[in-house]
């Protein structure tokens, strides 16, 4: 079984939201994202998102786009992100979803990539700028050569027939966006948070997952109330900017996940 479907039927069984935690692969260096991997995992985070460094990252704000660049400029890249994830598997088993681009994937070649993530111990992959129904345009692109879950993301916004159509090809969970706009912190969740989960979850029973604007131990708890899960970033971002090149960077994030996670619970 996938590692996102086991983690989420137990979240179920035991009556628990999910918290997924964010973070740049490679930032700010390789060393220390695999120290931080594994105090996120360690802090009791259900499933990491791992953003892939890309140059032109234009869904996410200014937080994110450098830590990219640093992840960047330190050498990160499609093959030692993999690795990454391929060393974090020697000791944890927390599920990982790759929060990428087109472009980076497809530069590495497609069916390549899908193969090699999964045996490298990846579950899943948000692929921001290819919805299925354009996957669906081009054979390579609709091919689908590993059990690695496709994950959609869904905005307040969303037309309702483009909702009904995303939750068709969702697996592992949707990613539903709490606000419209870019990645950040910045902007509270917006009032509507349960109505987009509703909408959803009219569609599906693939967990839904909430994220955009919570930073606080207070907004997670309150969009848990609503959601399957929860999803932080940007706070736990600005974090490792913050703090890094200092040798405990991991342990400051470890220690602002289990407020976190606490929060939800």
């Amino acid at each position: 079984m996938n590692r996102l479907d086991a983690t989420f039927a137990a979240l179920k069984e035991e009556g628990k939201k999910a918290f997924v935690a964010y973070v740049v692969a490679g930032d700010p260096d390789m060393e220390s994202s695999l120290e931080i991997l594994k105090a996120i995992s360690e802090a009791g985070a259900d499933v990491i998102e791992l953003g892939l460094p890309f140059s032109d990252p234009l869904a996410d704000g200014i937080v994110n786009q450098m830590a990219a660049e640093r992840s960047l400029a330190a050498g990160g890249s499609t093959k030692s992100c993999l690795e990454l994830v391929r060393r974090f598997r020697e000791t944890h088993q927390t599920p990982i979803v790759f929060f990428t681009y087109l472009n980076p994937v497809y530069n590495y070649g497609f069916s390549r990539f899908q193969v090699d993530a999964k045996e490298a111990g990846l579950d899943g992959i948000l692929l921001l700028d290819l919805p299925p129904d354009e996957a669906a345009h081009t054979e390579e692109l609709a091919e689908k050569t590993s059990d690695l879950h496709r994950i959609q993301l869904i905005a307040p916004n969303t037309p309702e027939e483009r909702v009904e159509m995303l939750c068709k090809h969702v697996e592992g969970f949707v990613y539903a966006l709490s606000r419209a706009g870019v990645t950040g912190a910045h902007g509270a969740p917006a009032q509507s948070v349960g109505e987009t989960v509703a909408r959803v979850k009219a569609y599906t029973d693939v967990p839904v997952c909430v994220g955009f604007g919570i930073s606080t131990p207070e907004r997670a708890s309150a969009v848990a109330e609503v959601a399957d899960g929860v999803v932080v970033g940007s706070a736990i971002v600005k974090l490792v900017e913050k703090h890094a090149g200092e040798p405990d960077v991991a342990q400051k994030v470890g220690d602002f996940v289990k407020t976190l996670v606490a929060a939800i619970r």
